[in-house]
């Protein structure tokens, strides 16, 4: 028997275009940073404050592409885990009250039982009708395991 964990249902919500984006701008941006900054022989590459602001750029933008590149969420029976950029949150399903995903939103939106609103960026318009279907998706986990009541 499979584990719950390893159904279909259960797989992780990542972006397709969203990772293909951040990597190949990964590579130009870090890639072009590191090969002004250790092999430019003009007066750029012979100040060395010049070549440590190349490489802490190349430095900054790779973790930033890394994590932008990295989205997720990751369904369980107990709840979402959802990677953004900067944080990752994880929810039981019965904080969740709906899921909203209308014609002008990047990424699928989360109205949460305390009132909030949370962005799932694992789950994008970029993709298409795949970003639609995947939105459905969790949107049937959500019933299946039970929502939150209304805010009020």
């Amino acid at each position: 028997m499979v584990p719950v964990e390893q159904t279909e249902d259960y797989r992780t919500f990542r972006p397709r275009w969203g990772q293909v984006a951040a990597w190949v701008v990964a590579v130009i941006a870090v890639g072009g940073s590191v090969l002004v900054a250790f092999v430019s022989r003009g007066p750029i590459g012979s100040n060395p404050g010049s070549r440590l602001s190349f490489a802490l750029f190349a430095v900054v933008a790779a973790w930033l592409l890394w994590r932008l590149g990295g989205v997720h969420a990751v369904p369980s029976p107990q709840g979402l885990r959802v990677r953004n950029v900067i944080y990752t949150r994880r929810l039981d399903w019965a904080q969740i009250v709906a899921v909203r995903f209308s014609v002008h939103d990047p990424w699928v939106r989360l109205d949460l039982s305390d009132g909030a609103t949370l962005a799932v960026m694992g789950i994008q318009r970029a993709d298409g009708e795949r970003g639609m279907a995947e939105a459905r998706r969790l949107a049937e986990l959500v019933a299946r395991h039970g929502q939150a009541s209304e805010r009020p």
